[in-house]
């Protein structure tokens, strides 16, 4: 059933909603979540989780369940460039596997320092592991099949008309927020008038313009091709270029090609999918299609506001990117992940409504970044043209290749080598970080400095119980003692008890903590970012009262959940 009145309505089931039903539901925050799909994704779509991303699956406990998912633990997950995938190989970007990776990054230090690597897994795995932990909290309600036709926001909450797209039966339900997380096309960013600006229309010669999508399935395809697996797979010559991503190491693959200008996606049929497959392959293969549609890259849009009083957009609802990256999920997942929080602080009257304004403070500019570096690596890839003679069994066609393969080595590079900007986001100038006036490192994509000046986020540490240091956070508020003189934090314990507020205390003891963070105390907000650093507790309660947007009024939601007018 779903419930008539609940304290947060999502609208939208994909990574993003789910995030955030995930985040709330476990601060003990009531949620409706609707979408208007059957279910959790079918089609492959995203399929890179970033490191930073897989540091919040750990944090919420199922980040091994999502490292288990998609392709084997010994699959390569490495960059591959080839002409054509059965003809010349270019050029080769290595990745640890999965069981690789769970080694590999308790002995990697500097830019690389984190509790997770990146992973390598469909979006439609991922949803499906978000769904079932969602599902599985109480006071969280998951209804797939619904659509929302109707919002109206007033001072004390929201109304949302929904209706089930089997039956078309509808229903209200009230709530004391919204949150738009319904993708590009949002129903709920249209209803609020707010636009996207941005870069959009962009042509390339490939990532920009009208793209196809196919889902397919075709076991042979290692047994024609005579290279090494890979996740990613960049066909380049003149005649057909396309990114292809293994799906489950075995036979599944979500297959994107560039339409030319004389192909119309109206009338392509089974039969030309499977004739751009072979292009793109350079032989034929038995394949089965298991879905196809058309898209569009070449965008580069945020929108011009992220709330208003009532409702949140979040996700592809707030920003559009080009998928070179893979910015687009990971950013929607750090969305969720910073509105969340904020949301249970303000519903539990642990701090004032104004707290909500520092998501769109905090958020929209790391949207403009991302889609910026997003851009970057769509004309990078996109604008490089190959050569005529590429594909030719001679000298010029050898040089050709050699010229490309650097290229491209480099490239692959740069777009997947990007420790700046997985780690490196920050909220400088947001008005409930509390800065101590240093100046962070320079933000570059392909290098990340650990810092913990206030804004970003808490530098990594492994311990010698082989504990990650984000291990001992407490799930919402921790403050870290890093040296055994540093003061007892008790002025910390005493402000949070008095706001309601949850508050670990955590000794680190490790020799490098202290230079490492630069302080003898930090305080670290439920997001795992660093919120203030000093050596002295003493103005405890003015830095939590910042931290949390200010003094909290008791009447700010004194309003009960169903009294949305």
């Amino acid at each position: 059933m779903i419930p008539a009145q609940t304290e947060v309505v999502i609208i939208g089931g994909g990574p993003c909603g789910l995030m955030a039903a995930n985040e709330l539901g476990r601060r003990g925050v009531r949620v409706l979540l609707v979408d208007d799909k059957p279910g959790t994704a079918f089609n492959p779509q995203a399929n890179a989780t970033q490191a930073r991303t897989m540091e919040h699956y750990r944090r919420l406990g199922f980040a091994d369940e999502v490292r288990q998912q998609g392709l084997s633990p010994d699959f390569p997950t490495d960059i591959a460039y080839f002409t054509r995938y059965a003809r010349h190989e270019l050029a080769r970007f290595k990745l640890p596997s999965a069981r690789d990776a769970t080694t590999l990054v308790k002995s990697l230090k500097g830019a690389w320092s984190a509790a997770e690597l990146p992973h390598r897994v469909s979006q439609k795995y991922v949803e499906a592991v978000m769904r079932r932990h969602a599902e599985g909290l109480d006071g969280v309600s998951v209804h797939y099949g619904w659509r929302m036709v109707a919002l109206r926001e007033f001072d004390e909450g929201v109304e949302v008309d929904l209706e089930e797209t089997a039956t078309r039966h509808r229903q209200t339900v009230r709530a004391r927020y919204a949150i738009g997380a319904d993708g590009p096309r949002s129903v709920v960013r249209q209803h609020l008038g707010i636009r996207y600006g941005g870069e959009t229309g962009v042509q390339r010669d490939f990532m920009g313009g009208r793209m196809y999508a196919i889902y397919f399935r075709a076991p042979d395809f290692y047994r024609v091709v005579p290279h090494a697996p890979a996740w990613m797979n960049v066909s380049f010559n003149r005649d057909r270029r396309a990114f292809m991503a293994a799906v489950d190491g075995k036979g599944e693959f979500a297959f994107h090609t560039q339409l030319h200008a004389d192909e119309d996606e109206a009338g392509l049929t089974e039969d030309d999918a499977k004739a751009m497959l072979h292009a793109a392959t350079g032989a034929p293969f038995d394949v089965t299609i298991l879905s196809r549609l058309t898209w569009t890259a070449g965008h580069c849009l945020v929108a011009d506001a992220f709330s208003t009083r009532r409702v949140f957009l979040a996700g592809d609802a707030a920003h559009l990117f080009t998928p070179t990256g893979g910015l687009g999920y990971n950013t929607a997942v750090e969305d969720a992940v910073n509105l969340s929080w904020k949301l249970a602080a303000v519903l539990r009257l642990q701090a004032p409504a104004a707290l909500l304004d520092s998501y769109a403070i905090e958020r929209r500019p790391l949207a403009l970044r991302n889609t910026a570096y997003a851009r970057t690596f769509a004309d990078s890839l996109g604008l490089y043209a190959p050569a005529a003679q590429i594909e030719d069994d001679t000298p010029a066609g050898e040089a050709a290749r050699a010229s490309a393969g650097a290229y491209l080595s480099e490239h692959g590079r740069r777009e997947f080598n990007i420790p700046g900007i997985t780690f490196g986001g920050r909220y400088d100038g947001s008005p409930i970080i509390v800065s101590d006036g240093t100046a962070p490192p320079p933000d570059v994509p392909n290098d990340y400095v650990p810092t913990a000046s206030p804004g970003g986020r808490p530098p990594h540490l492994w311990l010698d119980d082989g504990r990650s240091l984000y291990d001992t956070f407490g799930f919402d508020w921790t403050v870290l003692r890093l040296t055994e003189s540093a003061p007892g934090a008790r002025s910390f314990l005493d402000a949070a008890e008095r706001r309601g507020v949850s508050l670990d205390v955590v000794d680190v003891a490790h020799p490098d903590a202290r230079d490492l963070y630069g302080a003898d105390l930090a305080l670290i907000r439920p997001d795992q970012i660093v919120a203030w650093r000093g050596d002295s507790d003493a103005d405890a309660a003015g830095v939590l009262a910042q931290a949390l947007g200010g003094a909290v009024s008791r009447s700010h939601a004194a309003s009960t959940p169903g009294a949305a007018r």
